[in-house]
């Protein structure tokens, strides 16, 4: 290699390495306010969480499924717990010693909960992420039931008298949504036979015979609701008095399933029919990760977000018909929808960025002062591996001063100096101070001579 192309090789090698050293304390800052920044925020959100879902084969269960799906996109894992449904899923995600982070729980289910136990500061506080469809009440029953009955038809609920009623396992919202439907029409719970079977079993007791009539709180996407609309000699209760109801109970909503929307070939239904439904809540504990709520609320809305049987599109997701306070990250979606940087950024970096913009602000308006120190120093630095050798230079004119040595020594002494000076590699930038040293030699050695 030609000596010029290594003199600058060797000139960029010493400038960075002064400048390492230089802006290398501030750079060691700058990582370690980050990284405290980082370990604070925890910006990233976790990549397991248990989802409360409900008995296989119901809606719960089939959105649940989806839900795991959405987000696994993202590298989450979504484990889903099969429960008895909504008060089931309440109760776990109350509970701090259960390993839940998310539920579904439909409407007024809280008021299935002991007053006492929601202002027990043990219990873990819970946000909503919106509402994200309707829940009929569905209650089919055997038309050989209702035979005796005027029109061999079920038209009120006080007809259910004496019947054999499945109304849901005890983990379920059905039971609590029943007892106020019988005490509106001032039917005593003890006048049915009542069981409280889980949805299978208690769906072949009802095609064996067993029992007269079922009781769901489902969306139709659950395979049991679809199944059972498409059975033969099974009717479906018409809720009548649905705006009443609706008056009367808050968490209930008056919904109309179409004519034909279950199958347009065999126009089932056959004509319109009235139904009350709660509205289905996605809950998480309220120390649940921000990120991680802005991804579930995302995926609500792809999920839930089309048209329905009872819904029409962008109904869903919503923060409308919540019993629970909606939580913020939710409550931003819903003013402004997805986070910006996500239209353009990936995920895993639009979120690291949202979550820590105000850190990285901060750091930069710390380190912005504290940069302004790096040029002096690394002028300095540079320049000290020249200005050293002035205190020998000096030293020599001392000694000239007092006669402490012969010409001949300090005309060695400055040969050898003169030496070193050659050696020396600075910048371009600092040339001029090395020749300005060589040329103080010369003066030097010129006293000497005469």
């Amino acid at each position: 290699m030609p000596v010029p192309m290594r003199r600058v090789i060797r000139e960029t090698l010493i400038s960075l390495r002064e400048l390492a050293l230089t802006a290398g304390p501030f750079v060691l800052l700058a990582l370690a306010l980050l990284a405290a920044a980082y370990y604070v925020l925890d910006p990233t959100p976790p990549r397991r969480v248990v989802l409360a879902a409900g008995p296989e084969q119901s809606d719960y269960a089939e959105f649940g499924k989806r839900y795991r799906t959405e987000l696994a996109r993202y590298g989450i894992d979504v484990v889903l717990r099969g429960t008895q449904g909504s008060i089931e899923n309440r109760e776990l995600l109350r509970d701090a010693s259960q390993d839940v982070d998310l539920g579904f729980v439909d409407g007024g289910s809280s008021e299935a909960i002991s007053p006492l136990d929601e202002e027990d500061d043990d219990r873990v506080a819970l946000v909503s992420l919106g509402s994200l469809f309707h829940e009929p009440v569905w209650i089919f029953y055997r038309l050989s039931s209702a035979g005796r009955l005027p029109g061999a038809r079920l038209t009120g609920l006080a007809q259910l008298r004496g019947w054999r009623v499945n109304m849901g396992g005890t983990g379920s919202g059905v039971p609590n949504l029943m007892a106020k439907l019988l005490n509106a029409n001032r039917v005593e719970a003890s006048s049915l036979r009542i069981s409280r079977l889980a949805q299978t079993p208690a769906v072949a007791d009802f095609l064996g015979g067993r029992l007269d009539a079922l009781v769901f709180a489902s969306a139709p996407e659950s395979p049991m609701i679809q199944m059972l609309l498409r059975t033969p000699r099974v009717a479906l209760f018409e809720f009548v008095h649905a705006e009443a109801y609706a008056r009367q109970f808050p968490f209930l909503n008056r919904v109309v399933m179409p004519r034909g929307v279950v199958d347009v070939a065999r126009d089932l239904p056959p004509r319109d029919v009235t139904l009350i439904a709660p509205t289905a809540m996605l809950v998480a504990r309220e120390g649940t990760h921000p990120a991680l709520m802005q991804l579930l609320v995302q995926a609500a809305s792809r999920i839930h977000g089309g048209t329905g049987w009872f819904a029409r599109a962008g109904e869903f997701p919503s923060a409308e018909n919540t019993e629970l306070p909606i939580a913020k990250e939710a409550a931003r979606f819903y003013k402004s929808g997805p986070p910006l940087l996500q239209q353009y950024l990936p995920f895993w970096l639009a979120n690291l960025i949202d979550r820590m913009w105000v850190a990285l602000v901060s750091i930069i308006a710390i380190l912005i002062p504290l940069s302004r120190v790096v040029p002096p120093l690394y002028a300095f630095r540079i320049r000290s591996r020249i200005f050293r050798w002035y205190r020998h230079l000096r030293d020599i004119e001392d000694r000239l001063a007092e006669h402490a040595a012969t010409h001949a020594e300090l005309l060695g002494e400055l040969d050898r100096l003169e030496s070193k000076a050659e050696r020396i590699v600075v910048p371009l930038a600092y040339t001029d101070e090395l020749y300005a040293l060589r040329s103080h030699i010369e003066l030097v050695r010129q006293r000497l001579r005469s």
